[in-house]
């Protein structure tokens, strides 16, 4: 099994990233974990309590359960991979079933940045984009997916995004072993990434 984790800020196009990686490989041949499904769950806090909650830090998230399914997953185990809710800020009942697949992706903003998690990873990618390109971004996903209008977003930007990315995200792109200039657009990475993939799955 070959695990990869793909980091990068919030809107800097991972999630293409990881769809043209899937669209690359064989059908069936990887499983992906996104990081927000890890998050803590709130439902212990009132609903005002639970909308202050900065999710862009590493505190939100529960590595230990991300760490402990991806070792049950390279132990041939199925999980039941939690679900979140951005609306109530707690984890869901339902279960999302993932097996052992040859590709195991962790992706999300912070996956570099906790020391564990990152001694797992087999491929460390950081996917890079202009500040003013992620914020565009980030402004149609959350106006559309999120019900947010956009001084919201730009409020939430200014205020909890920016100082986030630049004290934990930015910093983690040291660790990577392959960084992705222009996100989603960069053909060439994506393919070189495709490529090594490939090799290192052909070598075991």
């Amino acid at each position: 099994m070959l695990v990869i984790g793909i980091a990068g800020g919030t809107g800097s196009g991972k999630t293409t990233v990881v769809n043209k990686i899937i669209n690359a490989l064989p059908q069936g041949e990887v499983a992906v974990l996104p990081q927000d499904s890890y998050y803590k769950d709130l439902s212990h806090l009132p609903m005002s309590e639970r909308a202050k909650t900065n999710f862009d830090e590493p505190a939100s998230i529960e590595w230990p359960l991300l760490v402990e399914q991806i070792k049950a997953l390279k132990r041939g185990e199925t999980i039941e991979m939690p679900t979140y809710s951005y609306l109530t800020c707690t984890r869901q009942p339902e279960t999302v079933t993932v097996s052992p697949r040859e590709v195991v992706i962790v992706e999300g903003i912070l996956v570099l940045t906790d020391p564990v998690l990152r001694n797992m990873l087999d491929v460390k990618v950081f996917v890079d984009a202009e500040a003013d390109e992620r914020l565009i971004r980030v402004i149609a996903r959350d106006c559309v997916e999120r019900g947010r209008i956009p001084q919201m977003v730009l409020d939430r930007y200014r205020d909890v995004l920016k100082p986030m990315h630049e004290m934990y995200i930015e910093p983690s792109k040291k660790t990577a072993d392959l960084i992705v200039p222009q996100g989603g657009s960069n053909v060439v990475a994506i393919q070189l990434l495709k490529d090594y993939i490939e090799s290192r799955l052909r070598a075991r």
